[in-house]
């Protein structure tokens, strides 16, 4: 029997989703320090970001499409202890190597998220759909802005080590919430692995609304990764001369999104998401031009941050609105899809801005005049 989706469950869905994705991002405040603790270039370190991101994508293709026939509860746990081991690995090691293997893997058991956000849709009511993935998706933004923030003011005072072993503890606590809360919910689908693996590029193939919606989530997401990857070393420029803090406090300007999230579910219910999508995207425009002519200047970083983070959220809660609306069986599999295109996008990003910074500079994302 299909468990009720109660406010108290979606709260935890929420928290565990944004408890699990700050694990994506502890990395970017921390970027400069690390490049300085490890006696490398921006580059480098920016493979990093560059290996979680792939290792997101990793994950999500080949573990997400699992909770269409596995038990959910038990596959949420297991890939949330795996990466409570990973994130001590990160916390405890000296090697460069070792960290950027560490990443890949971190990367790969962070996909905890993706798993709730389906399950969070699978138990909503149909009309209220948009509603309840805005509800948690304002957990995953929540955690995505504190995990900067955290792991800026930790990093700048405890070391970028301790924030890693502070997020071990932290998943280890999802675990046990995980285990003692979550709903033994099991709904198999009659198929076996190999054909649930394969049947996602059918599913694709079939809907051209997921082939459009992960094509807009990659690039969108790519434009947002280039920012966040390079904002620390230009801040710890001659120019700016500021340290990992500020960066997390950058996270919080972002606080917009988690306000505008359950906003823009509800206009994905009432309203077709391809409108919010369309003004989204003119958002995100508008933001690297602030960044283009205004970057020189923290104010405009600021204003350039608050319209980056709210028209990718937005993009990004109508993009899931409207592809889990195409199945009532194969919610993870979209997902999959859907999730793994958006991170290749943000893993290409990532790269980019690095690459750019290492070989140009702050010009490529700040105008100096």
């Amino acid at each position: 029997m299909k468990p009720v989706l109660t406010s108290t469950l979606l709260l935890l869905l929420a928290i565990i989703t944004g408890v699990s994705v700050a694990n994506l991002y502890y990395l970017q405040p921390l970027l400069a320090e690390i490049s300085i603790s490890f006696q490398v270039n921006p580059t480098t370190v920016g493979s990093g970001a560059m290996l979680t991101q792939v290792g997101y994508a990793i994950g999500m293709l080949f573990i997400l499409p699992l909770a269409d026939i596995a038990n959910k509860k038990r596959l949420i746990c297991t890939v949330a202890l795996g990466a409570v081991i990973i994130l001590l690995i990160i916390g405890i090691n000296q090697s460069l190597w070792v960290f950027l293997i560490a990443t890949l893997l971190l990367g790969i058991f962070s996909v905890t998220p993706q798993l709730i956000i389906p399950l969070g849709a699978e138990l909503a009511d149909a009309k209220a759909r948009g509603a309840a993935i805005g509800k948690i998706m304002s957990g995953l933004f929540v955690g995505i802005l504190l995990s900067r923030t955290v792991s800026g003011f930790i990093g700048e005072y405890l070391g970028w080590h301790m924030v890693y072993l502070i997020a071990s503890a932290l998943m280890l606590l999802i675990v046990l919430i995980v285990i003692f809360y979550l709903p033994n919910y099991h709904n198999p689908q009659p198929i076996k692995y190999l054909e649930l693996f394969t049947s996602i590029f059918q599913i694709a193939k079939e809907e051209k609304t997921l082939r459009d919606a992960s094509l807009c989530g990659a690039l969108t997401f790519a434009t947002f990764s280039i920012f966040w990857t390079t904002l620390p070393f230009l801040l710890a420029s001659p120019h700016y001369n500021m340290g990992p803090q500020v960066v997390g406090v950058f996270g919080l300007v972002g606080v917009t999104g988690v306000i505008a999230a359950p906003i823009v579910g509800k206009m994905a219910d009432r309203r077709s998401p391809e409108t919010t999508i369309s003004g989204a995207i003119v958002i995100v425009i508008l933001s690297y031009l602030c960044f283009l002519f205004f970057g020189k200047y923290i104010a405009g970083l600021i204003v350039g941050v608050i319209l980056l983070d709210l028209g990718i959220q937005s993009c990004q809660i109508s993009n899931q609105a409207r592809i889990f609306a195409l199945s009532d069986t194969a919610y993870n599999r979209i997902n999959t899809f859907y999730m793994v295109s958006y991170f290749c996008g943000g893993a290409f990003g990532s790269w980019l801005g690095a690459f750019c910074y290492t070989h140009w500079g702050g010009v490529v994302l700040v105008y100096q005049g």
